[in-house]
């Protein structure tokens, strides 16, 4: 049982990390199809605050997610390393807007711990984890819990 443990805490993590203002967070790279510099976005009527319209990717319409308006943020203006993280959740595709991608980090598993009842204002029905870093915190988001049911029911009809 001993030795079970510690393979368990041994497991390292690939995470593509990406920043949101000055919080980085980290999401299982196996959920990421690829990322891409911004793009034209086209608005949606009536769609929810958080949906930022629809893009055209390669023949295909997907809807793109402002992350930081839909993890409570103060959003701001779009700059050069603004880029659209394209993921897979529920066999549909979906664009995430994010500040600014990183690195893929590869970090063991015995560095994180569960997050506390509210990490930077974000709740933590969202987050996984808590990576400590030499010198920061990695958020480690669950995509498939960042939208409810009914958000995925409308991301349906966009």
């Amino acid at each position: 049982m001993e030795t079970k443990k510690n393979v368990e805490t041994n497991e390292l993590l690939q995470l593509v990390s990406f920043k949101i203002g000055e919080e980085e967070f980290g999401v299982d790279i196996l959920k990421v199809q690829e990322i891409n510099r911004m793009m034209q976005v086209t608005k949606v009527p009536n769609a929810p605050m958080f949906v930022e319209g629809v893009i055209n990717l390669r023949g295909r319409v997907i809807p793109v997610i402002d992350l930081r308006v839909k993890l409570n943020m103060p959003q701001v203006d779009y700059g050069k390393d603004t880029r659209i993280v394209v993921v897979e959740l529920n066999n549909k595709t979906i664009g995430f807007i994010v500040d600014e991608v990183n690195e893929v980090r590869r970090i063991p598993q015995s560095i994180t711990e569960p997050p506390p009842p509210m990490v930077a204002g974000i709740d933590s029905e969202y987050i996984t984890a808590i990576g400590k870093l030499e010198n920061t915190l990695l958020i480690l988001l669950d995509l498939d819990k960042i939208l409810d049911e009914t958000e995925a029911g409308i991301l349906e009809t966009v």
